[in-house]
Order: structure tokens, then sequence, then C-alpha cells
């Protein structure tokens, strides 16, 4: 493995020498947005996609985009090649920057642009075999939960809840309505029908989440984007999770009641098996 080499605002470098502010209002109010960008192959994962989800989030909390989509791109291409791992995971951090400590926001400044790769580490097949557990809890956090921002208390509150309880993810719930895992996007099946809850600012639009939606319509397996309540996550078939590292993610225990046969269920193999072959393709693409 190289050695870490990390962008901050223009400039690489080892990661032992980056350095921010502390009045950097991230540091202060965790006023800022990230992104998290995986990379088969070295060949980085819909970039387009978290490019303009990068930029939604910018947008929403009125930091201009510091960069061209060219330039993310010529950093992001670096930032890659400058690490060995064929399989990486990209973090991308902006602030709105460095101002005197004023709620109210600085009328110049100049964000902070930070960039680190590290090894991905996603599930594996026997993990996918065994499946996790899952424990359902309130949804505590803010009302913009689509913009993907660096204040994760509450997410960081409700994973370790689960921990605490012995389980891996936390889905939550609100007004009855089931949103997303602390961590990742959800899915259900129920009589071979696959359900995730719609965009909304009540879930981060996932990458991964659209494509297995995308994969799914493509291959004629039925799929609805709807809301449904605690009580239909109970009663279904499969439940699983999407995000950037756990990729499909089968839960087969919810609130310590055993998922169906508590196994993995026909569907989640198959999506999974889909998005494999989606990255194996991903992972042989000609630069």
């Amino acid at each position: 493995m190289t050695h870490s080499i990390v962008y901050l605002n223009g400039e690489f470098m080892p990661i032992h020498e980056a350095k921010v502010p502390v009045l950097d209002r991230g540091f202060i109010f965790g006023d800022g947005v990230y992104e998290v960008i995986p990379v088969y192959g070295k060949q980085i994962f819909r970039l387009d996609e978290h490019l303009d989800r990068l930029a939604n989030s910018l947008d929403a909390i009125r930091i201009p985009n510091p960069y061209s989509e060219n330039e993310w791109k010529n950093n992001l291409d670096q930032i890659v090649m400058k690490h060995d791992e064929q399989e990486q995971s990209i973090y991308i951090q902006v602030t709105r920057g460095v101002a005197p400590r004023d709620h109210a926001f600085p009328e110049e400044i100049t964000p902070t642009v930070f960039m680190m790769s590290n090894p991905l580490q996603v599930i594996d097949v026997d993990t996918f075999n065994k499946g996790v557990s899952a424990i359902t809890l309130n949804d505590i956090r803010w009302q913009y939960c689509n913009i993907k921002a660096i204040t994760l208390l509450p997410n960081i509150l409700l994973k370790q809840t689960a921990k605490d309880e012995g389980a891996q993810e936390a889905i939550l719930v609100r007004d009855d309505e089931v949103t997303e895992g602390s961590a990742s996007n959800i899915f259900i099946v129920i009589d071979g029908i696959i359900k995730t809850p719609p965009k909304s600012s009540r879930l981060l639009p996932g990458i991964t989440r659209d494509l297995i939606v995308e994969l799914a319509t493509k291959n004629h397996i039925a799929c609805v984007e709807s809301n449904f309540s605690s009580t239909e996550l109970s009663a279904a078939d499969e439940i699983w999770l999407t995000s950037s590292n756990k990729e499909v993610l089968p839960i087969i225990e919810l609130n310590g009641e055993v998922i169906a046969d508590g196994k993995p269920g026909p569907v989640s193999r198959t999506m999974y098996e889909l998005f494999q072959t989606y990255k194996a393709k991903l992972k042989h693409k000609q630069s």
C-alpha cells in the first residue's frame, strides 16, 4: 500500500501534512457536505451521479461549487492513481471555509475542499450468505436528510444504539413510515415485488440504491418506489440494505425476530449477482 496521499485546497500531500484551521466552519459548526465514491479496478463508480449529488448538497446549503465538473474529475482521477489499491473508497468533504465564529454566512469566504482515498471494504460472499440483524428506531434526524451533510451526530447515535443491542444496523421510522438505515438505504420484498421508499427530504438518494432500481427494471424484476410501514417491514419476505460498502446486504433478523427462513431470499440473491456483474464490467472497462 502506498503512503496515503490526500488533496487539500488545490494540493496533494501526505495525510500527516494536511491541516485545517480551527476556525473552519466545518469544525466549528459542521457547516459542510460530503460524498463517498467507490472505485472498482481503478474505475470510479457512477461518477456523474456522485458529482450531481454533491452539487445538489452544495446548492442546498448555499455553498458555491468550488470546481467545474472537469476539475472534479481530474482531481479524482489523480487521487485514484496516487494509490496502488484497485478497490478504493474516495471521501470528499467541502465546508464553507474559514471565518470568525458567527452563525450567519460570511460575506466573503473560500470553501475548504478535502479528498482522501482508503481501501474499499465491502461485504464478502460469506457475509452476504449469513446476513445481518437490525433493529427499528425512531428517526430522530433533521428534516433535510436528502442533503449529505457532515453533521452526522444523530446517525452516529442511532448506529451505536443498534451496535449496543447486538445489531448491525438501525432501520429508521418516522410517522410509522420506514425511511432508511442509519447509514444505508432499505429495500423489502413482498409477494415477489421489490419496494423501496421514494426519494424525499426524509432520506438520502443513494447512488447504489438507484442502481439497484435500474438493474431490477432492466431485468424485468418488479420494483416500485413506495412508502411502507413498520408493520409491512416486519411482515416482508425479504429485507436488504444498500450502500457503497454494503452493496446488497440481506437482513435476516429484525428486532430479534427471524425474517422468513433466516436466510437471504431469492430476490436479494438475484440483485446481488446483478450488482456483481455490473462491478465486473466496470472493472474491465478500458481507461
